[in-house]
């Protein structure tokens, strides 16, 4: 399989092994769409490829490739919660304005050990880099509490992750990585980015597209609700109501 999947990169890389400059990714991945169904337990993505160098040949000190998969972003309101007179309520609150859906970065080390934290902010690279662009209006302590909770919460979720030991590279040619997509994903168009980075700076960059979608009786469902949402409301409420008039049913019949 790994001599099939070399053959094949490299083939696809031959035409520029003479021209390049500069080294260059070739990127893929194992799935250009994941279909969610019913019985979705989530899955594994491979993101493979090549580094094509000039001339062909490695350098003795190869550079190291970076992966991230990132959802759509959207945007969320955060609220906090507190025991306040022996009740939890919704005490405070902060809006994001740009927060991916989903978020997971492999390395072959810690991104700090492979860039500067310029860098790393620049390309977003590490969950403390991304730019989830706070509302305003809010004090920097807030501000940097409501981004460590929203961290948290997708981190427990499996929706942001980020694995330092991820990405193994072969010979300093081939490389591959596997994220891990959890059953609660969301859908959407996903970019799947790939990152070159040699002492210390980004020198190549590579993106490829992948569609997570719903499909059958879930896109069903998912479609009716975006369409027709009065009807679809309606519906949710007569089905709520028989269930319960069943379930009252039942239970007089037994008792």
């Amino acid at each position: 399989m790994r001599t099939r999947l070399a053959s094949i990169l490299l083939v696809i890389a031959a035409p520029l092994l003479v021209a390049a400059d500069k080294p260059v990714l070739v990127p893929d991945v194992s799935a250009r769409h994941v279909q969610i169904r019913y019985s979705f337990a989530g899955a594994q993505l491979l993101l493979f490829g090549a580094v094509v160098y000039p001339g062909g040949r490695p350098p003795s000190d190869a550079a190291s490739v970076v992966v991230v998969l990132r959802g759509p972003v959207q945007p969320i309101l955060l609220r906090e919660k507190k025991k306040i007179a022996g009740i939890w309520m919704n005490a405070d609150s902060s809006r994001f304005r740009s927060a991916p859906s989903f978020y997971a970065v492999a390395s072959p080390k810690p991104i700090l050990d492979l860039v500067d934290e310029r860098t790393a902010s620049i390309y977003e690279l590490g969950l403390h880099n991304l730019q989830l662009s706070p509302g305003g209006g809010a004090l920097p302590e807030k501000e940097r509490r409501f981004e460590a909770g929203l961290l948290d919460l997708r981190t427990r979720s499996g929706l942001y992750s980020e694995n330092p030991r991820g990405v193994d590279v072969n010979a300093g040619v081939l490389y591959r990585a596997v994220i891990t997509i959890p059953s609660q994903v969301p859908v959407g168009t996903y970019t799947a980015e790939t990152f070159l980075i040699d002492n210390g700076r980004v020198v190549a960059a590579a993106t490829r597209d992948i569609q997570i979608s719903k499909s059958g009786f879930e896109r069903t469902v998912a479609l009716a609700a975006r369409r027709h949402r009065l009807a679809y409301g309606l519906a949710c409420v007569a089905l709520s109501l028989g269930l319960g008039w069943a379930a009252a049913a039942a239970f007089r019949r037994r008792f």
